[in-house]
C-alpha cells in the first residue's frame, strides 16, 4: 500500500478496530477438513462434519430436528459445533409486489448489517455486507457516514446467501422455489478492506455441494472503491469473479472529494489495476458511476471518462450507471433523467458499452446502510 500518507487530509480506516470479541466459528468460517478436525477435537465422530454441512448448504435446513441423519444423541452437539447462530432478523421490508426483500440483520455482538434479495423473470440476485459499516467516508453514501464497526467473519457473510436461499427454497417470495443466482458484494462495507473473509465467502459459496454452496464464480461481483492492492491480488486468487470498480469520477480533483480513497491511489492507478484484473482473468470489468446532479453528470465528464477508460483500449469494461438512491438531509441528489441520458450517448459515441441500472427497492431505504440508520 502507498505509503504516502500527506497526500490525504480525511481519517480513511483500512482496517476494522481491534479488541472485539469474534463471531463464533461457524461451519461456513471452515475448509472441510477443518470441519472435521474440529469435531474430532471435541471428541465427536469427524465424517458427521459433511453430513451436518450437506444440511445447511443443500438442503438449506436450519432445524436441528429435521437433521434426521444424524444420531439423535449426538445431534445438539454437532449443530452447537458447527451451526452457532449468527445473526438474527430485526425487520424485513419488501417492495416489487414481494420480488425485492430488504432484511436487517442483528449481528451477535449487536452489529447491524442488511442484505438485499431481488428476483427477476430467470435469476434471483442477493446484495449482501461484507463490513458492519464502512471506513471509506464517501460522502454521499449512507453506510459511510456512520463509520466502520467491524469486519465480518466470512460465515456471517455465507449467511446472508444461505438466507436468503432459504427463503426462495421455502415459497416465502413470489415466482415460487428458487434458488441464487448471483451475488453481488455492494452492500454495506468495502469488500477489498476485509479481503481475508470475502475471499473466504467466495471459495465457500462456489465450493461444490455439500461442501459448499455450489454456485459458479462468475456469478458473483466483487466491488472495490479502489484499493490497489488488494485488486491486484484478486486477480491472482484464481477465482474469476466480477470486479465492479465504484468510479464515481473520471478526474482526481473531483474523485478525491467523492471517494477519498483516490488521495491514496489516483484515477489512473486505480483504472490501472482493474485493467490489470481483466488481463489476468479475462473478466471484464464492470465501472459502478452514482450519477450525481450537477456533480459528476457533466456531458465533459463523460467525454473524459471514455477517453480514460480507452487508454487501455476497448472491450475490457462496461459502464453501469447509477441514478444515486437519495440518502435524507443529504446535499447530493440524483442527476436529471435528460443527463443522464446525454452521458449514456457520449460514452457510446466513444465505443463504450453502458447501461443505467434498474434501481429496486427505493420505497424500503433499499441504499446500503439507510435502514441500519435508521434504527439506530
Amino acid at each position: 500500500m502507498n505509503d504516502d500518507t500527506s497526500r490525504t487530509s480525511l481519517p480513511l480506516v483500512l482496517e476494522a478496530p481491534r479488541g472485539r470479541r469474534k463471531p463464533p466459528r461457524h461451519l461456513a468460517d471452515l475448509t472441510p477438513a477443518e470441519r472435521k478436525e474440529q469435531l474430532s477435537g471435541m471428541g465427536l465422530p469427524g465424517f458427521r462434519a459433511r453430513q451436518v454441512a450437506a444440511h445447511y448448504f443443500a438442503r438449506l435446513v436450519d432445524d436441528p430436528a429435521e437433521m434426521t441423519d444424524l444420531p439423535a444423541a449426538q445431534r445438539d452437539d454437532l449443530v452447537a459445533a458447527l451451526l452457532p447462530p449468527l445473526m438474527t432478523p430485526v425487520r424485513t421490508l419488501e417492495a416489487d409486489r414481494g420480488t425485492t426483500r430488504k432484511t436487517l440483520w442483528r449481528l451477535f455482538d449487536g452489529s447491524l448489517v442488511e442484505s438485499v434479495l431481488m428476483r427477476y423473470p430467470g435469476r434471483t440476485t442477493m446484495c449482501v455486507s461484507s463490513q458492519a459499516g464502512c471506513g471509506m467516508a464517501c460522502p454521499f453514501c449512507a453506510t459511510g457516514q456512520g463509520g466502520l464497526q467491524r469486519n465480518m467473519s466470512t460465515a456471517e457473510i455465507v449467511e446472508q446467501v444461505i438466507a436468503g436461499a432459504r427463503s426462495l427454497a421455502r415459497g416465502e417470495v413470489p415466482g415460487g422455489e428458487g434458488r441464487v443466482n448471483n451475488i453481488v458484494f455492494m452492500g454495506m462495507g468495502e469488500p477489498l478492506a476485509n479481503y481475508g473473509a470475502v475471499v473466504g465467502a467466495v471459495r465457500r459459496l462456489t465450493d461444490p455441494a455439500p461442501d459448499g454452496y455450489g454456485m459458479s464464480a462468475r456469478g458473483i461481483t466483487v466491488s472495490t472503491v479502489g484499493l490497489v492492492p488488494r485488486m491486484r491480488q484478486l486477480a491472482d486468487e484464481g477465482i474469476p469473479v466480477t470486479l465492479a470498480l465504484s468510479l464515481h469520477a473520471p478526474d482526481d480533483e473531483l474523485r478525491n472529494t467523492l471517494v477519498p480513497i483516490n488521495t491514496r491511489f489516483s484515477v489512473a492507478e486505480t483504472v490501472d489495476a482493474a485493467h490489470h484484473y481483466f488481463e489476468r482473468t479475462g473478466r471484464r470489468v464492470s465501472i459502478e458511476y452514482a450519477m450525481m446532479r450537477d456533480v459528476n453528470d457533466h456531458a465533459w465528464r463523460a467525454d473524459l471518462l471514455a477517453d480514460v477508460l480507452n487508454e487501455h483500449g476497448r472491450g475490457w469494461v462496461h459502464v453501469n450507471l447509477i441514478p444515486l438512491n437519495e440518502v435524507p438531509g443529504s446535499q447530493f441528489t440524483r442527476s436529471r433523467d435528460a443527463d443522464m441520458d446525454e452521458f449514456v450517448r457520449r460514452l457510446e459515441a466513444k465505443g463504450v458499452p453502458t447501461t443505467v441500472r434498474d434501481t429496486r427497492g427505493n420505497e424500503i431505504d433499499a441504499a446500503c446502510g439507510q435502514l441500519a440508520a435508521l434504527e439506530d
